[in-house]
């Protein structure tokens, strides 16, 4: 099997356990008294699967993308990229204009 295609499936079963254990905690500690909907209600086996469902796919996301920017190697040399130039201030002399204030009434 390509590296590539089991750091996926391996991320994405991590991504599912994952919320697999947020759903479950969100249960059992009653959030928007969810343990009640769940446990009292028809659709609450549904509803569960649901929510471990929709949150795994946004779980799996997160941790493939967290693992493939992990793959990163890091060269250690300045930030940019090889080739870009360092750049230093340098101070630069403005000259202010100042514009002429109207002049005001009096009454």
């Amino acid at each position: 099997m390509p590296e590539l295609i089991r750091l996926y499936i391996v991320n994405v079963l991590i991504g599912f356990a994952l919320a697999l254990v947020f759903v479950t905690g969100l249960v059992w500690l009653d959030v928007a008294h969810l343990r009640h909907l769940i446990t009292e209600t028809s659709g609450g086996l549904l509803a569960f699967i649901l929510l471990v469902l929709l949150n795994g796919v946004v779980f799996a996301g997160v941790q493939f993308g967290i693992a493939v920017m992990r793959m990163a190697e890091d060269d250690g040399g300045a930030e940019g990229g090889p080739g870009t130039p360092v750049l230093e201030p340098v101070p630069v002399r403005i000259r202010a204009v100042t514009r002429p204030q109207p002049q005001r009434r009096h009454r």
